[in-house]
């Protein structure tokens, strides 16, 4: 079900008590101490219940300071409820429902990778519950969705600031194309993690690993916070997703300018290319080529049309982003597109198909790359371990049909080339009587 404003509110709550309790425990040490008490932050008090049997002394958060802090809370929370009901600059395709956003990162993935309703997975798509994972559902934002979480103000997660415009720009062409190798390097940082993940699947004997796989209870996709290793792999390829999906709709390689306005920096070139893209080669190495035109926006968080701050005289990503709009899950079409830049002619639809075709890509990327790594037998567990839902028991018959079909061939070889000779012999037999 789809959040909404409530959950959202719900959201910021729970994300200032943790910035509550982290600056709690950050700040303990250094706080006031109070007599026989040891060191304790400045809010948690010896005080008096009153009508306690002798005024017994209690410690912790003084009634009259909770009470100030609850109210404090209320007050943020009910404040930032009011912007959540307001339109706003999304940062990158939509991971949540509202504010403008249809979870569009999460239904681009589901129309790339998810198996079809009631189909099992051979590898090339991801089963429901593993699919939740990668993808995320309800109010979950999935391994793709969480850079949105943890990596918001890194401009390389998103492949944005890497802008430049033929003729007296503010930025040369070299300097844009730094920012956007640096997102390369970013992604393919990601992409090495998931690979060097995937190792913890297996044991000694290349068989599934069941603590390491079981989903019975959702990844935590909090950089760092998750140890199956089927977790950590998906969440590390799933933030590479993210960033290969926000290239689409963050840059003009797709997209087309609106002929009806001249070329500026509110109205920069498209490219009009193909997915996949040749800059974004996460499993090589060296430098790739960027085309002399290509640009991504410039962001800062007062994102609009002109350029303000930093962004004033640039290619902005409110000007470029192609984030919002509809799009099915299930097969990639597209609806409603809102940004100024996805209204021109079929520029949202360009980029979700872009987004839709790279993270395949990616995804056949991945599988090779583990073949390289771990060789091929090893290699087609892990892949049945991260696509299955049982990984346990279906990759355990995957391993068993791989051995005993290496044996088969290998039996067949072998009588074949018994039976190759005995006739060679049986022929050179008869030759040698008749002569």
């Amino acid at each position: 079900m789809p959040d909404d404003p409530l959950q959202g509110i719900l959201r910021q709550h729970e994300a200032m008590q943790d910035v509550r309790r982290q600056s709690q425990a950050a700040s303990a040490p250094s706080r006031s101490t109070a007599a026989g008490h040891g060191s304790l932050p400045a809010w948690v008090v010896p005080w008096h219940r009153p009508g306690s049997p002798g005024g017994s002394q209690v410690t912790g958060p003084h009634p009259r300071h909770d009470s100030v802090w609850r109210s404090a809370q209320l007050l943020v929370v009910l404040l930032a409820s009011g912007f959540l009901w307001m339109p706003s600059p999304a940062t990158a395709f939509g991971t949540i429902e509202g504010g403008g956003q249809h979870r569009e990162h999460e239904r681009i993935t589901r129309a790339a990778l998810a198996c079809p309703a009631g189909g099992g997975s051979s590898g090339d798509c991801f089963e429901p519950k593993s699919s939740d994972q990668l993808a995320g559902h309800r109010t979950s934002f999935g391994a793709v969705g969480a850079p949105d979480r943890t990596e918001v103000s890194d401009s390389a997660a998103h492949c944005d600031d890497a802008d430049h415009l033929e003729g007296g720009y503010p930025r040369t062409r070299a300097q844009a194309t730094g920012r956007l190798l640096d997102c390369v390097e970013h992604l393919r940082g990601r992409f090495r993690e998931a690979v060097n993940a995937a190792a913890g699947l297996l044991d000694d004997q290349a068989e599934v690993v069941g603590v390491e796989v079981d989903l019975g209870i959702d990844c935590v996709l909090d950089d760092g916070s998750e140890h199956r290793a089927k977790c950590e792999t998906v969440e590390a390829f799933g933030r590479a997703l993210h960033g290969v999906q926000d290239f689409y709709s963050h840059s003009n390689w797709t997209d087309v300018a609106d002929s009806s306005r001249p070329v500026g920096a509110d109205n920069p070139p498209g490219l009009g290319l193909l997915a996949p893209s040749s800059v974004l080669d996460l499993s090589g190495a060296g430098s790739p080529a960027v085309p002399a035109a290509l640009s991504t926006g410039c962001f800062v968080l007062n994102d609009r049309i002109p350029g303000v701050g930093a962004c004033q005289g640039r290619i902005t990503h409110a000007g470029l982003n192609k984030d919002n709009g509809t799009v099915d899950p299930s097969t990639g079409s597209v609806t409603a597109p809102t940004t100024p830049r996805g209204q021109v002619a079929d520029n949202f639809a360009r980029a979700v198909t872009g987004a839709i075709a790279e993270s395949r890509h990616q995804w056949q990327e991945f599988r090779v790359a583990l073949e390289a790594g771990y060789g091929r037998s090893k290699a087609s567990v892990m892949i049945c371990a991260l696509t299955h839902d049982d990984p346990v028991n279906d990759c355990r018959r995957l391993w068993t049909v791989t051995v005993v079909l290496v044996i088969s061939v290998g039996l067949i070889c072998l009588v074949g080339t018994g039976f190759l000779v005995s006739r060679i012999r049986r022929r050179r037999g008869r030759l040698m009587r008749r002569g």
